[in-house]
């Protein structure tokens, strides 16, 4: 048996490998940081045997809560992945599973590759609706892309969508594509609409450093990009620097900030309710574009994720509340689950890769119907 990470995204720490019923593993923390959650390894050699891999540090990972009641998922092909058998007792989390082939891939969440984020930037170009432009580079020089879709008038509004400042939550990428491919789809009639009166602005992934290098929650120099909004560095935290300079340029009228949440296992929304500036217009645009959300899909739902901040109580280094008091908009962080959705679950694939997808796909629907509430 052996087993290996040395891949795009890979991370595992192998503590013993010698007993196919007792494969010890450690999750392996952030290059820079001390988060440690995402895990994604590859296992040959193991075919029809039954594996037992005990990851003996879960207990201390940075939500360990987030494996109660959690499936982790499993490949053959790194196309087509479906939950495995596991369990959370004792501070250890354990992947109960045969093999049926004698190469398989196992993960916390479906990944998303650089390769697939580099193809999803060349498909949308190759539309003839859409712009790519560089903002500049990462902390490894890696290109920090924007994909501009919309006429640019001055007229338009502006909407700014963003994803996966926290590389470990690939489904936010996920819903970008699915996002896209509707956008960019000229027979859809929301699409066609939308682009007559809005242009947007779509990062697809705010941190391929840590996308690459297989972190949870933070960048090459160990960041977390959503607490870096108040005061970004060009040596920290330049990806936050060259998106943040480039919104003050366009200026916003709706800005969404795509996440997952590895403790909840519902599909939510955080709003920006403790901001200063918050008031009576911004609640009636929340409140309509939620309804709408509703009504564009049954995966998103009001009841349950995270308390609403109190007036003025906010956290001004994350991104919506920054976004929200600097433009006076609206501003959104969707959340996604790690678990499966428990209004609809699915035993086989829980929440996935194409259902993030779909909900990408829905979400035009809500800012097609506020659209014309968005600048006061």
């Amino acid at each position: 048996m052996k087993i290996s990470s040395n891949f795009d995204a890979g991370s595992i720490e192998i503590v013993s490998a010698d007993n196919y019923e007792d494969i010890q593993l450690r999750i392996r923390r952030d290059n820079a940081a001390d988060f440690a959650q995402w895990f994604y390894f590859r296992v040959q050699g193991a075919a029809y045997q039954h594996c037992t891999f005990n990851f003996l540090n879960a207990g201390e990972s940075a939500y360990p809560d987030g494996w109660i009641d959690y499936q982790a998922v499993a490949s053959y092909d790194r196309i087509n992945w479906f939950r495995v058998p596991t369990h959370y007792e004792n501070g250890v989390m354990t992947i109960d599973h045969v093999p049926l082939s004698g190469s398989i891939y196992y993960a916390y969440f479906e990944p998303y590759s650089y390769d697939q984020h580099l193809n999803l930037i060349g498909q949308a170009q190759g539309s003839g609706l859409c712009q790519v432009s560089d903002l500049g580079f990462t902390v490894q020089q890696r290109d920090i892309n924007l994909l501009t879709i919309g006429h640019e008038v001055e007229s338009d509004l502006k909407i700014w969508i963003i994803a996966r400042q926290h590389p470990g939550e690939t489904m936010a990428e996920w819903f970008i594509e699915g996002l896209l491919n509707r956008l960019l789809d000229p027979q859809d009639p929301t699409s066609r609409a939308l682009l007559d009166r809005a242009t947007f602005y779509v990062v697809p992934n705010m941190n391929p450093d840590g996308s690459v290098l297989g972190n949870l929650r933070t960048n090459a120099a160990g960041a977390n990009l959503n607490r870096e909004w108040a005061n970004p560095s060009a040596e920290t935290s330049p990806e936050v620097l060259a998106v943040r300079n480039k919104m003050q340029e366009t200026g916003v009228d709706l800005f969404l900030d795509i996440h997952g949440d590895e403790n909840i296992p519902y599909v939510f929304l955080a709003g920006t309710e403790g901001v200063p500036s918050w008031n009576g217009r911004l609640e009636a645009l929340a409140d309509q574009f939620r309804h709408h959300l509703l009504l564009a899909s049954p995966d998103y739902q009001t009841e349950h994720g995270y308390p609403r901040n109190a007036p003025g109580k906010a956290n001004m280094t994350i991104a919506t509340n920054w976004v929200c008091e600097n433009f006076g908009c609206l501003a959104f962080t969707l959340e996604m689950p790690f678990k499966d959705n428990a209004n609809l679950p699915d035993d086989d694939f829980g929440w996935s890769g194409q259902r993030s997808l779909r909900l990408g796909e829905a979400a035009l629907s809500p800012i097609y119907a506020i659209a014309q509430n968005l600048r006061a």
